[in-house]
């Protein structure tokens, strides 16, 4: 058996774990460890944990344990129920290894409990103490960007144990639909996407970049003012252009799809939206954007992303990430001599 804990900020984790663990649930059981609700594709075993962030924790209770750990408040009640209930399924299941996407805290009590665990990387700046911590004590890093991308920093002493598998979206497995399907008075498509973790778009700067772009007609998916859709394959497969986010769920959707696309980052902890914007932008991959623009600069934007089509994102999205994290998670627990040969499966 394998556990596989999963962050519950945004959707990107649990999306991520989805797609992994169906891969790993071909050859063993896959239970999930997480505050989110289980997802409707999940297979296998699911434990709801307490959440650790409800009541919040106020800056006296020292939750980086003094720079040790990244959220480890003291009496906390849902914290202590949440490792209790961890630390509780890997004494009664005894699993042979433990993915973490993502907590240093996690990993920590799993690893002081024996088990192996294997630690999903994020863009960023990872070099502080918690997360060095968590590279050390891994048998294995899965970062789900292609090698040639260097979108963290703070690994470069664990590349021997560091798996780049490239971009995971739950699409990988879908038909991308070349069909424009365009609105019916002739106007080309713009889709958003806008994430659950969090965004500074306004209502007002979508509508002001609508009015300048007459030949463009937009659909706003998640907020502000956008409706939810938890499964928009098809609108992404019909966009001549998607402007969105640098979150890794978003990009590895966009990447699967082939499409165009203007990426403007959101402020994360570590940097982390806008070190992937970065690489996406030396790469030629996507436009990039620091911040919203201007309306007077979205007709230009849109031309510039049209030009560049969408197709280079296969060298971002290769439609096996997901596997290839499989294959290197299965090799991470297996005795050494055994491990070439399951990473090569």
């Amino acid at each position: 058996m394998i556990g596989y804990y999963i962050h519950h900020q945004g959707d990107g984790h649990v999306s991520r774990a989805t797609a992994v663990a169906l891969e790993l649930s071909r050859h063993e059981t896959v239970t999930g460890l997480s505050s989110r609700p289980r997802p409707p594709d999940w297979i296998g075993p699911w434990i709801r944990l307490a959440p650790d962030d409800d009541p919040a924790a106020t800056s006296a209770t020292d939750p980086t344990a003094s720079g040790a750990l990244h959220w480890a408040p003291t009496r906390h009640d849902g914290l202590r129920e949440r490792m209790a209930r961890i630390a509780g399924w890997v004494q009664r299941h005894r699993p042979r290894l433990v993915v973490v996407d993502v907590s240093v805290e996690v990993c920590l009590l799993v690893r002081t409990m024996g088990v192996p665990v294997v630690v999903v990387g994020m863009p960023g700046t990872r070099d502080d103490p918690p997360h060095q911590l968590a590279f050390r004590i891994a048998s294995a890093i899965i970062t789900p960007w292609p090698a040639w991308a260097d979108p963290m920093t703070g690994a470069e002493d664990w590349t021997a144990k560091t798996h780049a598998v490239g971009a995971m979206s739950r699409f990988d497995q879908r038909a991308v639909s070349r069909g424009r399907c365009d609105p019916s008075d002739g106007r080309r498509r713009v889709l958003v996407l806008s994430g659950r973790g969090g965004t500074q778009l306004d209502i007002a700067a979508i509508a002001a970049a609508q009015r300048a772009t007459p030949d463009w007609a937009w659909t706003i998916l998640g907020p502000p003012g956008g409706r939810w859709i938890d499964d928009p394959w098809s609108l992404l497969c019909a966009a001549d252009v998607v402007v969105t986010h640098a979150g890794q769920n978003a990009i590895a959707d966009v990447a699967a799809a082939r499409r165009p696309a203007i990426v403007i980052p959101q402020p994360r902890p570590h940097d982390e939206q806008r070190a992937t914007a970065q690489v996406l932008e030396r790469a030629g991959l996507a436009i990039v954007e620091p911040v919203w623009a201007q309306p007077d600069r979205w007709p230009a934007l849109l031309a510039a992303a049209d030009r560049l089509g969408g197709m280079r994102w296969e060298r971002w999205s290769s439609g096996r990430g997901a596997r290839r994290a499989a294959a290197a998670i299965r090799g991470a627990g297996l005795p050494a001599h055994a491990s070439a040969d399951a990473a090569c499966a």
